[in-house]
């Protein structure tokens, strides 16, 4: 498979994981966690399909599009293995869903990195609660779900918090 065709692959998948999410957490109530601005894109698509939920975002630095930046008082600056504790400290275990797209080209880093931070996701998750990652998350309770019709294996994961 071409570069290009990951790379649709990936944003298709994400769309369909992302509005799948939603459909399974309509009516729940909790914030939704954007772990991962980057240029602002699937933050942009929550904020247009999720427009009653409040969509906080957990970013390094920000780089998004101006029509992608979140308020100020929706973004959470700083390094994840920093911030998402003092987030379960102030939210608790309150998210409806959560979004992870922290990975870079390099599978090996990323794999690693998601090893690091499913310790500190999976606690953040209300009961019933979901988790869209672009990677394979390591959780010791959160169970798998099937893909939408509409993703492509291995671009997308969901798991569902029991």
């Amino acid at each position: 498979m071409s570069r290009l065709d990951l790379f649709i692959a990936r944003m298709v998948s994400q769309r369909a994981c992302l509005d799948h999410a939603n459909a399974l957490t309509e009516g729940m109530a909790g914030p939704v966690f954007e772990l991962g601005l980057g240029n602002g894109r699937t933050y942009h698509h929550m904020v247009e399909t999720m427009p009653d939920r409040e969509i906080y975002v957990f970013e390094r630095a920000v780089a998004s599009h101006p029509d992608s930046t979140p308020p100020e008082d929706r973004l959470i600056l700083g390094d994840v293995h920093d911030t998402l504790p003092a987030a379960l400290k102030r939210f608790g275990p309150t998210a409806a869903l959560i979004h992870a797209d922290l990975g870079g080209h390099n599978r090996a880093k990323n794999d690693a990195f998601a090893r690091a931070i499913s310790p500190l996701v999976e606690p953040m998750l209300a009961k019933g609660g979901i988790m869209v990652a672009s990677d394979r998350m390591y959780f010791d309770a959160l169970e798998e779900l099937p893909l939408p019709p509409e993703a492509f294996p291995d671009r997308c994961f969901i798991y569902r918090a029991g």
